[in-house]
C-alpha cells in the first residue's frame, strides 16, 4: 500500500512521534493506522503526544549575538522541571536552537518549527528530545533584534533563567559602547522595566493606573477623620504625584541605575554620549525570564526525581 504524506501527518498528529519514524510504521503495518499507533506506542515514540498537555513552566533562555554585534536571537525553550533543564542534552538543544534562530532568521514561530535541523525539522527533533528525556518540552517564544547603525549586546542570567538583549543605535564603534550595553541589560534582567521610556508608555497602561490610584487615593482620603479630609483637587494632584513616581519605576532610562543608585539609567547614557562625543539611544529591549506568566504546578525534589526514575 502507497504510504502518503496526508498518511504520515496523520499519525505525526496523533502520536507526536516523528516524521521518519511515522513512515516507517506505517509501512511496516501496511497503512493500518490503529496498528501503526501501537506500534509506535510499543516502541516508546509516542510519548510526546501524552506528555503534550503536562506543564513546562521550567526551562532555559539561551541568547545568540552575531560576530559583529548587529544581530541576535533569544529563544525560551522550557521542560518540567528544572532537573531536565540542567541535562547537558537540553542545553545542547537549546544553544542550537538560538544558533539556528540567528542563521536562518525565521519570519514567527511556525516558521522556526519548520526549519531544517539534524536532518529533519525542528518540530521532529523536539518530538524526539520529549520521547528520550521523558517529559514535555517546549520552544515557547523566540525574538530577533538587529541594529543597523548601532550595536546589540545580549546577558544572560542565573545560569539561563532570565536573559536580556539591548539594541543600542549609534554611530560609535567605541569599545565603551558595549560596556554601556552590558550594563542596561544587566538592569534590565534586575529591574524589568516594561517599557524603554515614558514615551513608549501605551494610553491603556496609562488609564488603568490611574483609576487604580485614583481610588486608592480617593480611599485613603476617605479614611481620614472629616476635619482632616484634603480637597478632590488637592487629591488628584496627589494621585498624578504618584503616577509619576510610579512610571519611573517602570520605565528604563527613569529607573535608578543598579550600580549607582544616585543616578538613572538615562543620566548614565548621557555620561557616554558625553565621553563618546556621539549620541546614544536605546532603541529596544527585550527581556524574557523562565516560566513568567505560566501557572506553576508545586512540586518538591522527591517528586521531581521520582518522576524522572518513573519515566
Amino acid at each position: 500500500m502507497e504510504i502518503t504524506a496526508q498518511m504520515v501527518k496523520t499519525l505525526r498528529e496523533k502520536t507526536g512521534a516523528g516524521m521518519m519514524d511515522c513512515k516507517k510504521a506505517l509501512t511496516e503495518v501496511d497503512g493500518d493506522m490503529d496498528k501503526a499507533i501501537d506500534l509506535l506506542r510499543e516502541k516508546g515514540l509516542s510519548k510526546a503526544a501524552k506528555k503534550a498537555d503536562r506543564i513546562a513552566a521550567e526551562g532555559l533562555v539561551g541568547l545568540q549575538v552575531s560576530s559583529d554585534n548587529k544581530t541576535a536571537s533569544i529563544v525560551e525553550v522550557n521542560s518540567e522541571t528544572d532537573f531536565v533543564s540542567k541535562n547537558e542534552e537540553f542545553k545542547t538543544f537549546v544553544n542550537d536552537i538560538v544558533s539556528l534562530i540567528l542563521e536562518k532568521q525565521p519570519a514567527d514561530m511556525p516558521a522556526l518549527m519548520a526549519a531544517s535541523f539534524n536532518g529533519h525539522t525542528v518540530q521532529d527533533d523536539l518530538n524526539e528530545k520529549i520521547s528520550k528525556i521523558g517529559e514535555n518540552l517546549s520552544v515557547r517564544r523566540f525574538e530577533l533584534v538587529k541594529a543597523t547603525n548601532g550595536r546589540v549586546i545580549g546577558y544572560v542570567h542565573g545560569g539561563g533563567k532570565i536573559g536580556t538583549l539591548i539594541q543600542l543605535d549609534t554611530d560609535s564603534t567605541d569599545a565603551k559602547i558595549e560596556e554601556l550595553g552590558k550594563d542596561i541589560a544587566m538592569q534590565v534582567a534586575a529591574m524589568n522595566p516594561k517599557y524603554i521610556s515614558d514615551a513608549d508608555v501605551d494610553q491603556a497602561y496609562l488609564d488603568h493606573e490611574r483609576e487604580v490610584l485614583k481610588q486608592q487615593a480617593l480611599n485613603e482620603n476617605n479614611e481620614l477623620p472629616e476635619d482632616r479630609r484634603k480637597p478632590e483637587e488637592i487629591v488628584m494632584k496627589m494621585l498624578e504625584g504618584r503616577l509619576k513616581k510610579q512610571l519611573k519605576e517602570v520605565c528604563l532610562l527613569d529607573q535608578a541605575f543598579v550600580k549607582e543608585s544616585k543616578k538613572s539609567v538615562a543620566d548614565v547614557v548621557k555620561e557616554y554620549e558625553k565621553a563618546l562625543n556621539t549620541k546614544i539611544t536605546v532603541a529596544k529591549m527585550v527581556r524574557f525570564e523562565v516560566g513568567e506568566g505560566i501557572e506553576k504546578k508545586n512540586e518538591d525534589f522527591a517528586e521531581e526525581v521520582a518522576k524522572q526514575m518513573g519515566n
